[in-house]
């Protein structure tokens, strides 16, 4: 049997790379079997699936796109609040600064209203208190000039009235001699 097979080998010259006629339309006839159940059945389902999936890509990339411009928007709208704060910070501190300038000035006016109230008010303390000082000493100087005149006069000059006009009159004396000096 063997030998019968090689000697059939040996006469029939056969190409090994083709295949005998009843394989080869066996196989013709699968495979196109095999084609049409791909192209009817399977390639339409795989056709769908990659069109939902490019679908699905081409919808998140849109997607994307939007949030990525929505995004830029709300960073814009950010910077853009950033910039206003920034500027009403600014606006408050210097209107802080403004204020603080003022109440600075008007306390300095304060104290030198005060200042001044006070200087006049010992002006006028001293005014007062010489007044006093030389009403006192006017009577002392006139009672001692009176008891004086009364010594040298050698009569008494106890009455009230002439002793004030006695006392006037070396005042006034003593008053234009002073004013005459200066």
């Amino acid at each position: 049997m063997i030998a019968n097979l090689v000697q059939l080998a040996a006469e029939e010259e056969q190409n090994p790379l083709v295949p005998p006629g009843p394989e080869l339309l066996v196989g013709t006839i699968a495979f196109a079997i095999v084609f049409f159940f791909f192209w009817k059945k399977l390639l339409p389902n795989i056709n769908k699936v990659l069109e939902e999936r490019r679908a699905a890509i081409e919808g998140g990339i849109e997607e994307a796109e939007t949030m990525k411009v929505e995004a830029q928007s709300v960073l814009e709208q950010y910077k853009a609040q950033l910039a206003e704060a920034r500027h009403e910070a600014a606006r408050l501190r210097q209107e802080a600064q403004e204020q603080g300038a003022a109440l600075i000035a008007e306390m300095r006016a304060e104290g030198q209203r005060q200042r001044e109230e006070i200087v006049a008010a010992g002006h006028a303390q001293l005014e007062a208190d010489r007044k006093a000082a030389a009403s006192a000493l006017r009577q002392d100087v006139g009672k001692l000039a009176t008891d004086l005149a009364g010594k040298l006069v050698g009569e008494s000059l106890e009455d009230h009235a002439r002793q004030s006009r006695v006392i006037d009159r070396f005042l006034d004396d003593l008053e234009e001699k002073a004013e005459a000096g200066r």
